[in-house]
């Protein structure tokens, strides 16, 4: 029986090394100073990834169980300084932190969005983020504990986003934060959620207007797979390119053997082409991220109709808010955006960032430069898992919200 265990084991780590959907070989800059400690945990994450699917294949588990245990990790000591509650907002699971330092008025109130591409992440696995959220700007954080797909279909997740964000707006004074001083805010696809929900508030007269949203490396538009940093980071850990397209695809249950078509934009009409390239255009840009390398594109390819279909919720505002019409946009609240050099998804925060900008709005950039995507997250963790980047990252997120 020993034998046949410590077999299996071997195999499952020869299979998942080498299973991972595209095979990736890591291209870290030689002038990346934390270059070791990434690259062990780009190969530790594929290796999560590659298991995940082995053992899924054999019907032992699911491969999203094991990516949500995963992320989930071990849970932190119980924080004296705080006052945890697990709540229910109109059916959506929540939690609350609240300092129990004395203040003399009413707290800020943020709501926290998770990232996990819809599929894994969880209150517990942000429960340290929020936790130093909540400590270092004495501010009632409410994490939000959406439900996950596939068991729950997309839109599920951005619903789930909306109801509890309109009912903390509600019932804020209950929990002694001001209405006026809400923010709300997440972390890549949560990045996402916070955008999307943000834009959905906007004509509401039902409740207070949002102070403020805070987009952590967000994803915010599929119609564009070839911009400045898709092209530089397109196998820079740990968001890769086609990883990216993957993850989407089967967030929203569709077949990923589309993804080589969709990366090429054969999804995108002439008309559509030429209504998002006043958005989307590396012109937008500015020079100095294009520094590293960026060769536009030649033509784009074929549009297929058929494609289109398949893709067609990823033009949605709600999967890519920077999409969204002018009108919503120019609605919007002051905005701080985080964007990481090393990360295929940078130049999504820098072209929203320009049209809010260009509508009237105040935002506030924090562009790290060695920071690559998911940074942020593992800054609350040990110094072992923790990156320069994010601890900067971090602090400066907590600087922007004391200032709210």
């Amino acid at each position: 029986m020993a034998l046949l265990f410590t077999i299996f084991l071997v195999l499952a780590l020869v299979v998942a090394m080498g299973f991972y959907y595209e095979h990736p070989t890591a291209k870290i800059p030689p002038g990346f100073s934390e270059r070791k400690k990434l690259y062990a945990f780009h190969y530790i994450m594929n290796f999560g990834f590659g298991l995940a699917i082995f053992l899924d294949k054999l019907g032992i588990m699911s491969e999203v169980s094991l990516l949500r245990a995963i992320m989930d990790g071990i849970p932190p000591l119980k924080d004296k300084r705080l006052i945890i509650k697990d709540l229910i907002f109109e059916k959506v699971k929540v939690r609350l932190y609240q300092p129990k330092t004395s203040t003399t008025g009413q707290r800020r109130g943020v709501l926290y969005f998770h990232g996990g591409v819809g599929r894994f992440g969880s209150i517990r696995a942000y429960e340290r983020t929020c936790r130093i959220l909540a400590r270092k700007t004495n501010s009632v954080v409410v994490s939000v504990g959406y439900r996950l797909a596939p068991e729950f279909p997309y839109p599920t997740q951005f619903h789930d986003c909306l109801t509890a964000t309109i009912h903390f707006m509600k019932t804020a004074q209950d929990y002694g934060v001001d209405p006026a001083r809400i923010i709300v805010c997440g972390d890549s696809s949560g990045g996402t959620l916070t955008a999307a929900v943000a834009q959905a508030l906007v004509n509401r007269k039902d409740v207070p207007k949002l102070r403020a949203q805070i987009l952590i490396y967000p994803f915010l538009q599929a119609a564009d797979f070839n911009l400045p940093s898709y092209q530089q980071n397109a196998k820079i850990p740990v968001l890769i390119r086609e990883r990216t397209l993957i993850l989407g695809l089967k967030y929203l249950n569709k077949d990923i053997s589309a993804v080589n078509i969709l990366l090429k934009g054969s999804h995108i009409s002439e008309e559509r082409r030429q209504k998002y390239q006043k958005w989307l255009s590396a012109d937008n840009i500015p020079h100095e991220f294009k520094m590293r390398g960026y060769t536009p594109p030649g033509p784009p390819a074929p549009y297929s109709e058929e494609i289109y279909k398949l893709a067609k919720p990823f033009l949605e505002p709600l999967f890519s808010p920077l999409l969204c019409e002018d009108n919503v946009i120019a609605q919007l609240p002051e905005t701080f955006i985080l964007t990481c050099e090393y990360d295929v998804l940078r130049d999504d925060g820098l072209l929203y960032k320009k049209r809010l900008e260009d509508h009237g709005i105040k935002v506030t950039l924090c562009h790290l430069e060695e920071g690559f995507h998911g940074t942020i997250f593992l800054a609350a963790y040990s110094k072992v898992v923790t990156f320069q980047s994010g601890i900067k990252g971090l602090e400066k997120i907590t600087k922007f919200l004391r200032l709210m």
